[in-house]
């Protein structure tokens, strides 16, 4: 046996950018960060609910880029929502637009969308020519304090979200606020959840914060608003980037606190559940299991449920309930799911404290039904 191995250093610049209306011709921010990597050539991909709300969008980019002097091969406008990650077409799209557009890895590709569109066309840049630069303007609040900051991109496949896909850093994220005010309010105020939830694994300060400002917030005041998105936003991006294991080589994915009973649900409803809702639904069931287990206070377990509460989301979904022909609760299909998608042994974070989370790997049924029937309870109680 001759066996060698070698340690390879690789390092990636993961650029965040917050900005206002960043194709004004005064706004330097996206000029300055593609300038810094030397191309010249740019193509955009719009989802067509965001050219929809901006109707001028397309040409102010078209002029953004002809007085910087780039090589703009057009902006093109294609569907977006869950749809788009159901199959390959969006993807398959998007490779032929490259393709025709003579797209190299020297050349920007320009994303602006939700976060599944923002997935599907992560997933063809990231594989065509193995990798071209990418940069990701998210459009909701969602993408904008987790998803659109991130590393992954995917698209769903046997009934299962995110099932193909890559890790793929981006050239760069510009988060426009202004691309926030074509969402609807209850968009705007759900994909907090993302900001909740971040701050319940890494930041307890950062919770508090929310718990103070929670009127506002549902408010919709701007400048809390903002705030709540780049405070989650860099805490992500910390987490991604410093946090030991960028590429979720391990079993442990903490940023997905909520998200095994979330990604059922889901599916379970063919999509009709906002992700947004369903990590909602998740988180409540979470932190309840955590609370009758007997690591998190039943104070803090109160506190957590009341924010959500307070900003309007829905703590329960009659999917909880749904069972399958022997009587078993068929989302809790989902925790071998989640440990499928990573392998290895089932790992789930849990909360012990406020900004703090613990790893477990095995649920006790008994007491995650009884978290089912108290979330449900609690909803019917409120609901008369």
């Amino acid at each position: 046996m001759d066996r060698h191995d070698f340690d390879i250093p690789i390092t990636f610049k993961h650029r965040v950018i917050f900005t206002r209306d960043a194709f004004a011709a005064d706004n330097s921010a996206l000029a300055n960060v593609l300038i810094e990597g030397g191309g010249r050539r740019v193509l955009v991909f719009i989802e067509n609910t965001v050219a929809a709300s901006w109707k001028n969008l397309p040409d102010h980019i078209q002029s953004y880029f002809e007085k910087l002097d780039f090589d703009f091969r057009g902006v093109k406008i294609f569907a977006g929502g869950e749809a788009c990650k159901a199959d390959e077409n969006l993807v398959r799209e998007v490779w032929r637009e490259i393709d025709t557009s003579h797209i190299d890895r020297h050349s920007y590709v320009i994303a602006i969308g939700g976060g599944a569109f923002l997935d599907a066309v992560g997933y063809a840049v990231a594989t065509a020519h193995r990798g071209l630069r990418l940069v990701r303007f998210p459009t909701t609040t969602l993408s904008q304090d987790d998803s659109g900051v991130g590393v992954k991109n995917a698209i769903n496949a046997f009934g299962k979200k995110n099932w193909i896909g890559t890790f793929s850093v981006p050239f760069a994220v510009i988060n426009d606020f202004k691309l926030l005010e074509s969402q609807d309010p209850e968009s705007s105020i759900s994909g907090l959840i993302e900001a909740i939830k971040v701050a319940l694994v890494k930041d307890g300060e950062f919770f508090q914060w929310i718990e103070a400002n929670v009127t506002a917030l549902s408010h919709l005041e701007r400048e809390p608003f903002e705030e709540c998105i780049k405070r989650s936003a860099l805490l992500h991006a910390r987490h991604i980037a410093l946090g030991g294991d960028p590429f979720e080589t391990g079993s442990s994915r903490p940023l997905d606190f909520g998200h095994w009973a979330a990604h059922k649900m889901e599916a379970l409803t063919n999509y009709e559940l906002s992700h947004a809702e369903a990590v909602a639904v998740g988180l409540a069931l979470d932190t309840i299991y955590s609370q009758k287990i007997g690591f998190l206070s039943e104070e803090n377990a109160e506190r957590i449920i009341n924010v959500l509460i307070n900003l309007g989301l829905k703590t329960y979904h009659p999917a909880l309930d749904w069972a399958d022909a022997k009587g078993n609760r068929r989302v809790l299909a989902g925790l071998d799911e989640f440990r499928e998608h990573l392998g290895g042994e089932l790992t789930v974070l849990l909360l012990s404290d406020l900004g703090k989370g613990v790893d477990v790997h095995e649920f006790n049924t008994t007491i995650l039904e009884q978290s089912i029937e108290q979330l449900r309870e609690m909803w019917e109680l409120a609901a008369h």
